[in-house]
């Protein structure tokens, strides 16, 4: 799982490869988080790397990714995820709050 703070981003990249683990050509590739409401991505115009930018709220999530392997005309349909964690980062400042003011 990556752990991420609520005021980070990361680059990610998928590299495609055969069942003897060599490199392999895919298309069609699309990126998507299960959560918008805490990751954005920015993906690159090839579809093989993207940026992962936290929104400032905290949880629990995951980046898919799905892309066609078969480079005819068919369709095979390959997938990765990867589990994200978005937790506070160090505080920067202290908030004080007063009670409800009483007779001494």
């Amino acid at each position: 799982m990556l752990v991420l703070t609520d005021v980070q981003k990361v680059a990610l990249a998928i590299n495609p490869v055969s069942a003897a683990g060599n490199s392999a050509a895919v298309e069609s590739v699309s990126w998507s988080v299960s959560d918008d409401t805490l990751f954005t991505l920015e993906v690159s115009e090839d579809g093989l790397s993207a940026v992962l930018f936290t929104t400032g709220k905290l949880g629990s999530g995951q980046v898919n990714v799905v892309a066609d392997a078969d480079l005819g005309d068919g369709v095979t349909e390959i997938a990765g995820a990867l589990e994200v964690s978005v937790q506070a980062s160090e505080a920067v400042s202290l908030n004080i709050s007063a009670g409800t003011p009483e007779a001494k």
